[in-house]
């Protein structure tokens, strides 16, 4: 069987998507992340098991153009808009967690036998984490817009800067390779044709991009193959003029980023990006030996384990410095415990330009793969972990945590009602009571929400309903009804676990009020009567009541009998 795949390319390639599909869905099944999957499939696929990679001139084309495409998509979010908006505390922590990182990874690699400079490259391929996965795990567990997955979003940001420019000095340390004594002349000529294509990016951006990708976006399937074409053609460019493909790829992607068309193209390009990154994995995994992997087992740990803990721990000391609760530094720390498939393509760079050994390529393989597939867990169940570290991370927060409290001037207010939730069924409701002269403190963990009820004149502070601690601190005297607007998957527990949250808080605080909570299904709202919850609001319910009842009002009368 294996004699007849390899005989025909385009049925080694067949044989290759359906058994990435296979290990895909076993990952889907453990809850772990495509790279995973992707990673375990190129080492299946390799010398060392089946061996049915053969056609590697083909796959060496689709990875590359994989890896163009990725750094195309990197390249079109570094908006310099958007870099403007990070913040502060996503500067500072973001190049704290890459410093630290990068210092303590180069003192690992030494201590664990590595040279120096297969040590600096594996520091730095440590620094990177995976934009695919945080964004994907926070967005599913709805946590995208709260202040932790923002921060978390800034880092990011920060870690694209430093691809960005770690990659600009591999292409610089290349240059020139096996040119001799013409290193000083090529470097020269690679340095004016890189200033020449930086100039043309600049001029792209200000007088064509916006203007160009108007008119091509009124076809969105030639805005696609649009987006392919720039992406593959300044890739070629760029490593014609030795400043590699993928410092190529990254332009291409800067050279549209400013553009109102990036996030659909982005979103656009994903899947392909998805489907072509496979290569590069099968790629990688046929030039790697798995028998050689066993010397690397103890390294890939010992790596592993500060990515792991090391990186949320650095997040974690900077935020809580930086004035942020305890809470907040944790979830954004535990985004950063894995690295990703920069990592992977950046120690691959140095393979190529005869920096490191090819054995190198195997132990970030498989620092990817541990960390990858464990701070998977994580993140998802990151409420859970810090409820169980909560009592030992105090020395972690000032106290004085001056970027997450409430006004102050909210502290003199008598708040009758207490919304959890700033969405539009919360903000109607606030107007609503206010309206009637009720004072109303909303609370949510969207940053972004509680800076529109400032707008609109209603009191709000940032928080999260799990939070017992800061539940404590509102000013709940005067309250007669908390109303939780928020579904129970955006706070990452269980409805026991929420409500029990809330009902501890208020009876610490010595105080009885009642509960209301919304519903989207007869199950939840028997869940919510069981658990004790005084009032259980059925928006979609009470609107088709409404509804019904305005519907039945137009009517005349003979119809009105009949429906009697």
């Amino acid at each position: 069987m294996v004699e007849l795949i390899t005989q025909s390319s385009f049925a080694e390639i067949s044989a290759l998507l359906v058994l990435a599909a296979i290990i895909g869905f076993i990952g889907s099944l453990l809850r772990q992340p495509l790279i995973v999957s992707f990673i375990a499939v190129g080492l299946l696929a390799g010398p060392s098991a089946l061996d049915i990679v053969h056609s590697k001139d083909q796959i060496a084309f689709l990875s590359e153009l994989g890896i163009a495409v990725l750094l195309f998509l990197v390249g079109i979010k570094l908006d310099v808009k958007l870099i403007r908006s990070i913040g502060v505390v996503s500067v500072f922590t973001g190049l704290g967690q890459v410093a630290f990182t990068s210092i303590v990874g180069y003192l690992i690699g030494i201590a664990i036998g590595l040279d120096h400079i297969s040590s600096i490259y594996v520091a730095v391929a440590l620094t990177f984490s995976s934009t695919i996965i945080i964004v994907k795990l926070l967005s599913d567990k709805r946590e995208i817009d709260s202040l932790h997955g923002q921060i978390a979003l800034g880092f990011l940001i920060v870690q694209d800067l430093v691809v960005v420019v770690a990659m600009i000095v591999l292409a610089t340390i290349g240059i020139g390779a096996g040119h001799g004594g013409e290193n000083n002349g090529s470097i020269l000529q690679v340095a004016l044709s890189g200033l020449g294509l930086l100039l043309f990016v600049i001029v792209f951006i200000r007088y064509i991009a916006t203007p160009l990708t108007e008119q091509i976006a009124k076809n969105p399937e030639l805005l696609l193959i649009y987006a392919i074409a720039q992406a593959a053609l300044f890739a070629t460019i760029g490593n014609a003029v030795g400043l590699g493909m993928e410092v190529g790829g990254l332009l291409a992607g800067v050279a549209l980023a400013s553009t109102p068309y990036r996030e659909s193209i982005a979103a656009r390009l994903a899947p392909l990006r998805d489907f072509l990154l496979l290569f590069f994995f099968i790629a990688l995994g046929a030039n790697l030996d798995l028998s050689q992997l066993g010397s690397h087992v103890s390294g890939a740990v010992v790596f592993s384990l500060f990515v792991l803990i090391g990186n949320p721990l650095i997040v974690l000391i900077i935020m809580g410095a930086m004035g942020y609760r305890k809470r907040t530094g944790f979830l954004a720390g535990l985004t950063v415990a894995q690295i990703s498939e920069f990592s992977l393509i950046f120690i691959a760079m140095g393979i190529g330009l005869g920096h490191v050994p090819q054995d190198i390529l195997g132990l970030v393989t498989l620092v990817g793969m541990i960390t990858i597939t464990l701070s998977t867990y994580m993140i998802t169940y990151s409420h859970q972990i810090y409820a169980f570290f909560e009592p030992r991370l105090n020395i972690f927060e000032r106290k004085n945590t001056s970027r997450e409290q409430c006004p102050e001037h909210q502290a003199d207010n008598h708040h009758q009602v207490i919304i959890f939730g700033l969405g539009r069924l919360g903000t109607a409701i606030a107007t609503r009571l206010a309206d009637k002269g009720i004072k109303v403190l909303g609370l949510d963990f969207n940053p972004s929400a509680t800076k529109h009820w400032g707008l609109l004149g209603l009191d709000s502070a940032y928080g999260d309903v799990t939070d017992a601690e800061f539940l404590q601190e509102l000013p709940l005297r005067h309250a007669q009804w908390i109303v939780s607007t928020i579904p129970h998957h955006h706070t990452g527990l269980s409805y026991e676990d929420t409500k029990k949250t809330i009902v501890q808080s208020v009876n610490s605080a010595g105080l009885a009020m009642k509960l209301a909570a919304v519903s989207q299904s007869k199950q939840e709202t028997e869940a919510l009567k069981n658990l004790g919850v005084d009032l259980v609001l059925e928006p979609f319910q009470d609107a088709a009541d409404r509804a019904a009842e305005l519907l039945l009002e137009g009517l005349s009368d003979p119809l009105k009998e009949h429906q009697h």
